[in-house]
This record gives structure tokens, C-alpha cells and sequence, in this order.
């Protein structure tokens, strides 16, 4: 199975392994085993993925051999509405696994961790009828990056070569624990998104049911919504299209 065999006894409760050498997208793969009734706790990695994506299907730019990219199958007694809130309890578990290598990192909200306001990690949370699919895609020893993305790697921060095992199992520790705080303890898991959340007090656009809506971010919620200064008054976001900084505040 490649260099993640070191670390398969050592993954908390119940995760364990199966490693593909292509898949189309691990998301993919692993929505079609849930359907078969695969138990909880599965980790899907994909070697080379045909057709990853992130949100919206946007195409996940993940060269063979050197990103890591995984989904985690996970079968919640939490209710359905909650579900959403898996985004930032695996946003924070990823960028508290990359803290083992790095300075503190930031959550994008919802979905991506940045260094120095470049990417290094993105999430795509994707539900079915009784159980939930987190996909999470590292950016862990490529050098180099297409030149639309801002992105980043943690070989290009640490100068040096990562183990991409060891980069799995600090996330899943984490994840491990903060999947099950998305109803109890959720305030407490909060806090540590709120103390690395990228986007509190930057101006933001954003496309919200077909408008393009833009304010500025005062924080996080109770609930984990992102609350936005909007024509005066603070409204709760708690889905929107990708949300972007504004490149300055505009002139008042």
C-alpha cells in the first residue's frame, strides 16, 4: 500500500485504509461503497485522481505521488442539520495537522486552510441519505503551482520533503475529534476556528441565491455562520458561493 502502511495501526478508532492507485475522484469512490453499506470510518486515498474537484466541481489540481488527497466516510447520529458543520470541525482538524509542521494556519470559511493567504488545503463536505463523505485534498511536497492559483505547499514553506503518512495521521487524530463536537462542545471547537478564521474584518464579495452580495466579515456565529456587516446591520451567512477578499476596501 506505499508509505501509509507505517501508519495503519496507529490511526484512532475505527479509521483504517484503502489505498487506490487511480480513482476519478475519492469522493466519488467512496459515496459508491457508502451505497454498499460500508461502515463508518473508511479513508479513502487516491494515488491519482481523474476527475478530483472542489466545490461547485471545480477541478482540485493534485499531481500523482505528491498531494495527498482523501475522504473520509463517517456515519452521524447528529441530526441532518446539523451536518453542515462538519466544514469547519474538518477545517480546523486540518489546519491544527499542519500546525505539527507549521506556523499557526488560517480557515477560509468554509472550506479551504491558507498560509499566508495562500491556499494549502481545500474540504468538500457531501451528504447522503444516512451518512457523509469528507473529502480534503493537501498540498503536500509540490513545488510548483499553475500560475492562476494561489497556492502553496508545505515543502515550499518548510523546505523540505514531507512524509504524506505522517501529514494523514495528524488530520485524522484531529478529525477524529472534532467530527464528534458538531453538536456537543461545538462553542469550544469554534473558538479555535474563530481564532484562525482568514476572513474577520476583510471587506468580501460573494454570490448568494444568484446576487453578488458584498460586506464586511465581523466573525463567526454560534452556529458557524460567517457574520456579515451588510448595509448596516449584521446578517448571518450560512451557505454562499465562493467568498472572496476584496483586493482593497472601497473609497468612502
Amino acid at each position: 500500500m506505499s508509505d501509509f502502511d507505517e501508519i495503519a495501526i496507529l490511526l484512532p478508532d475505527p479509521y483504517r485504509i484503502l489505498w487506490r492507485e487511480k480513482v476519478t475522484s475519492t469522493n466519488d469512490e467512496i459515496r459508491i461503497l457508502a451505497g454498499q453499506g460500508m461502515s463508518e470510518g473508511l479513508v479513502l486515498i487516491g494515488e491519482e485522481q481523474t476527475a478530483g474537484r472542489g466545490r461547485r466541481g471545480a477541478a482540485w489540481f493534485s499531481p500523482k505521488g505528491e498531494n495527498l488527497a482523501f475522504s473520509v466516510l463517517l456515519r452521524p447520529r447528529a441530526p441532518k442539520h446539523l451536518w453542515s458543520r462538519f466544514s469547519l470541525a474538518t477545517g480546523l482538524a486540518v489546519a491544527e495537522g499542519l500546525e505539527r509542521f507549521l506556523p499557526m494556519a488560517a480557515i477560509k470559511w468554509p472550506n479551504d486552510v491558507l498560509i499566508d493567504d495562500r491556499k494549502i488545503a481545500g474540504i468538500l463536505v457531501e451528504a447522503g441519505a444516512d451518512f457523509v463523505i469528507i473529502g480534503i485534498g493537501i498540498n503536500v511536497n509540490p513545488e510548483k503551482f499553475p500560475d492562476e492559483l494561489l497556492a502553496t505547499s508545505l515543502k515550499k514553506e518548510c523546505d523540505r520533503e514531507i512524509s504524506r503518512a505522517e501529514v494523514l495521521l495528524e488530520v485524522l487524530k484531529r478529525l477524529a475529534k472534532y467530527s464528534g463536537r458538531i453538536e456537543s462542545d461545538f462553542e469550544e471547537l469554534l473558538d479555535g476556528v474563530r481564532q484562525r478564521c482568514a476572513l474577520t474584518g476583510k471587506q468580501v464579495k460573494f454570490l448568494q441565491g444568484g446576487n453578488h452580495r458584498s460586506g464586511r466579515v465581523k466573525g463567526i456565529g454560534s452556529s458557524g455562520e460567517l457574520l456579515v456587516e451588510l448595509n448596516g446591520s449584521i446578517e448571518g451567512i450560512i451557505q454562499a458561493d465562493e467568498v472572496r477578499v476584496c483586493s482593497a476596501d472601497p473609497v468612502l
